[in-house]
């Protein structure tokens, strides 16, 4: 690749078609999961393309078996302990969100397997968004103990509607790519052996069609997202406001103990 991208270290990038740039979560050992440089450089890496003006579509996909498991441990004990840390992930995660929605160039999203947390953002806000039928996709803030910020408000209950998204991001209830399919939070879903092709497929028509018809229709459609900005920017303070409480810390610890979380039943929410 060009010197461009090679800031955006944490990523593989190549161009398997004329005007494609490909994007690879490559941290397979962790399922693809990002640390805080990582965080970073995914909210920022849109502002770059946007800017690029050899790209006419995007594909978004990881390596090994896992779309991307999200911010790793690291990043979550950061967020509980620093507060400039927390304050720092609650401008990113907002970016991300708002800069992937004003990236003028059409986003194809290959979901492979596991998929969670700011992969899993860019994984649903993706324009045109294909899963393996052995994705699994799950928001998994709540049994975290954490509000679900992400992008879940923004445009699960666009997507599937508000009572199947209550029920899968009040429950972190996992859904496969068929699923997925079926309730509308992803566009396609194709064989596992038949995904990068089709996101290539969907590439290239993207690229032989009319720029500027494409770019106006995603800026217009997305339109739907910006409007629930209040509503989006109060789910991420609420999940930046749960960092600094007592749940995550038995969730986190639940996690790393394999084992289920043991919550308190009283709140004074």
């Amino acid at each position: 690749m060009t010197d461009r991208y090679a800031k955006y270290s944490k990523f593989d990038f190549d161009r398997p078609a004329d005007r494609v740039l490909r994007i690879t979560f490559n941290n397979p050992k962790t399922y693809n999961s990002l640390d805080s440089e990582g965080h970073k450089q995914f909210a920022y890496l849109w502002r770059e393309i946007d800017d690029d003006e050899d790209i006419s579509a995007v594909i978004l996909t990881g390596k090994g078996k896992a779309f991307s498991s999200g911010g790793d441990f690291g990043m979550i004990e950061e967020n509980m302990n620093d507060e400039v840390a927390r304050m720092r992930a609650w401008k990113e995660a907002r970016d991300l969100v708002y800069n992937i929605i004003n990236c003028n160039k059409p986003i194809i999203s290959a979901i492979n397997g596991v998929a969670v947390g700011a992969g899993l953002v860019a994984g649903l806000l993706a324009d045109i968004s294909i899963a393996g039928k052995s994705a699994k996709i799950v928001d998994g803030h709540t049994r975290l103990g954490v509000a679900a910020g992400d992008c879940a408000i923004i445009n699960w209950p666009l997507l599937c509607g508000m009572a199947k998204a209550k029920y899968l991001l009040l429950l972190c209830e996992p859904v496969d790519g068929e699923a997925a399919e079926k309730y509308g939070l992803v566009s396609l879903c194709v064989e596992d052996d038949e995904l990068q092709d089709k996101a290539l497929e969907v590439a290239k028509r993207l690229v032989a069609g009319p720029p500027s018809a494409i770019r106006w229709t995603k800026y217009a459609l997305n339109n739907w997202y910006r409007m629930m900005g209040p509503s989006f920017d109060a789910s991420t303070a609420l999940e930046m406001l749960g960092f600094a409480g007592s749940e995550v810390r038995e969730g986190l610890a639940a996690h790393l103990e394999k084992r289920d979380p043991v919550f308190d039943p009283k709140s004074p929410v």
